[in-house]
């Protein structure tokens, strides 16, 4: 397995119900939680498929890809080093350590690491 693992494709919406309803009946994914009127998670198979609003979104307005990390610092010490960008951490929230970022062309990037309780 890599060291950096794809668990979650977040994408923009501005109306989460909506969105759950064209996912849901029309693509078939089953709904895994929501979180009020900004943020849901479907079961997308082997990957997340995650519906959000600006309140939630990394990165609102674009397609963000969440990668699974053991160490989210030297993550994004590693994307800066090559021509990336960090926009937001490395810091805790309140069950990961996160940082976001783009890639060397702008494409948007949350890498995560749940938090040991």
């Amino acid at each position: 397995m890599s060291e950096h693992e794809v668990r979650m494709i977040v994408l923009s919406t501005d109306n989460l119900d909506e969105s759950i309803r064209f996912y849901c009946e029309t693509l078939g994914m089953p709904l895994k939680f929501r979180d009020g009127d900004h943020f849901a998670a479907l079961d997308g198979g082997t990957v997340t498929v995650a519906l959000a609003t600006a309140v939630d979104h990394p990165i609102p307005g674009q397609v963000v890809v969440g990668i699974r990390t053991a160490d989210v610092d030297t993550a994004a010490k590693a994307i800066e080093a090559s021509g990336g960008g960090i926009v937001g951490g490395p810091y805790d929230d309140g069950h990961e350590r996160r940082a976001v970022g783009y890639d060397n062309n702008g494409n948007g990037l949350v890498f995560y690491s749940p938090l040991t309780r």
